[in-house]
């Protein structure tokens, strides 16, 4: 495609476009210098940690036909160098023309919310393809693409990240695309000019301020998703108006709103709730009667999680039926209150909570499963906002009957400094607490603490299979290490259990 095309809307006032740049023809885009090919054009971003203007040279030596920065061009540079106006912005939208707008072909689908964004995104993907749907979707632990599945990269992924997996659903006869939309993704607008089908909300909790800076902030980069995100607004709005916040969302006059809650007053309100550990039933009065959801998921924040994607189902065109369906058959999301089983007389469960809103509800999940005792592990992320440790120390204590306080991803941080802040928030009641700073030695000690009829939950990574240190980041996955403790212990499932 001509670069004059690619990017008519995005340069700056009074930069002059040179007519041979114009007519350049260019193959692809590319914002890492190591994957140019000949043909491309490159995104030299100004990064938090690095200039990407410092790898421009790398490019045009790879073959870059064109860089194109927000800033100028360093100097001595001899290439063509587009000054445009937001560098994440045009990259989507160029992103958007280079690939023939996929999400037009696609019903996209974006949920967005402090907490159970992933889950939302599973149980909406599930339905789909439950309903014989070919789809797309993009998570915090993996993306699916046509039935393929990969690792995840980021929760949102860069705008040219997410058109070539769109082009890749469209290609494979895809009708329909579902991903999670990060605060972080709306900021800095890795979605401008996106056409959604159906935006979700789940909550806002407490979370990256250390980004964001306030809660109103935080909030207004979400609430961009519902207007449009610099595209079109979205055909409809799936919201939890039992969060305060929720409440809050302003969307465009053609925009059709579906609410969601326990609580009056919401289109889609879930009541009869039977929860237990096999999982969930509940009933949801909708606009067209009432449908009877059964699932394998746990605890009440699921209840959420599951209307807002029985909401979105609807809005997507399935019938009641065809969205409970899809719902009974959704797995449990791998990292979300996972149950690790080595024939062990106690429940041991992997949870991603890593605010102090998730450390309560799925608390209460293990709460609900009557146990005799809760016993608790967890840590807060280095390099984050710190505000939220104490609050962490004080969820756990308050819940638990045992607290065990350890390290996370300590990042650049000491993780002794990190435990000492979020021991502000444990010390403010009297719960037995142990402080571990290693993290196997700290699931160990857990474990080893829990008996019969208790539950050990290990919070805070999740699905995560690294663990993040100063110098360098290092293999952990809890739920391996939580196995090869409890073998250790001498419990072991039989063959074929």
């Amino acid at each position: 495609m001509r670069l004059a095309e690619l990017v008519e809307g995005v340069l700056p006032s009074g930069f002059l476009l040179l007519p041979e740049w114009g007519a350049l023809e260019l193959r692809g885009l590319e914002y890492d210098s190591r994957k140019v090919k000949a043909g491309d054009g490159f995104f030299a971003f100004a990064g938090a940690k690095t200039d990407g203007r410092l790898y421009a040279r790398q490019a045009l030596e790879r073959g870059a036909a064109a860089v194109f920065s927000e800033l100028p061009a360093p100097a001595g540079f001899a290439g063509p160098w587009i000054e445009v106006e937001h560098g994440r912005r045009a990259l989507a939208r160029m992103s958007r023309r280079l690939y023939g707008a996929p999400d037009e072909a696609l019903a996209l689908t974006g949920v967005t919310g402090t907490n159970g964004k992933t889950t939302t995104v599973y149980a909406i993907d599930a339905m789909l393809r439950r309903a014989g749907r070919t789809t797309g979707m993009v998570g915090t632990i993996l993306y699916r693409v046509a039935g393929d599945e990969r690792p995840a990269v980021n929760t949102t992924p860069e705008s040219l990240d997410l058109m070539r997996l769109m082009d890749e659903v469209r290609q494979a006869g895809g009708t329909h695309f579902s991903f999670e939309v990060s605060s972080h993704a709306l900021a800095l607008e890795r979605v401008s000019g996106f056409s959604f089908s159906t935006a979700v909300f789940t909550n806002l909790t407490r979370d990256h301020l250390d980004f964001h800076g306030t809660m109103e902030e935080y909030f207004e980069a979400k609430q961009r998703l519902f207007l449009g995100a610099g595209g079109p607004p979205p055909r409809y709005a799936v919201i939890n108006t039992d969060d305060e916040w929720g409440r809050r969302i302003r969307t465009e006059t053609g925009t059709e709103r579906l609410t969601y809650g326990l609580k009056n007053g919401a289109d889609l309100k879930a009541s009869n709730i039977e929860a237990g550990f096999g999982g969930l039933k509940f009933e949801v009065a909708h606009p067209g009667g009432r449908q009877r959801i059964e699932s394998k998921l746990c605890g009440l924040i699921n209840v959420y999680n599951l209307t807002a994607a029985f909401g979105a189902g609807l809005a997507l065109g399935l019938t009641a039926g065809e969205a409970a369906a899809g719902l009974a058959a959704c797995e449990a999301v791998p990292g979300r209150f996972e149950r690790i089983d080595e024939g062990q007389p106690f429940l041991v469960a992997v949870d991603y909570a890593h605010t102090d809103d998730a450390l309560r509800n799925t608390i209460k999940v293990a709460r609900a499963l009557n146990p005799k005792r809760v016993i608790t592990l967890f840590g807060c992320g280095g390099d984050r906002d710190r505000a939220k440790r104490p609050l962490m120390g004080e969820a756990a204590a308050e819940l638990s009957d045992f607290v065990v306080v350890t390290s996370d991803n300590p990042r650049s941080e000491d993780p002794l400094a990190i435990i000492n802040d979020a021991m502000v928030g444990v010390r403010r009641t009297d719960t037995p607490h142990v402080v571990e700073p290693d993290r196997e030695k700290a699931i160990r000690r857990a474990i080893g603490e829990a008996g019969p009829g208790d539950i050990v939950l290990l919070a805070g990574k999740g699905h995560e299979t690294y663990q993040v240190l100063k110098d360098r980041t290092i293999a952990f996955d809890d739920r391996e290490k939580a196995r090869a403790i409890l073998r250790g212990y001498g419990y072991a499932r039989r063959a074929g259990e």
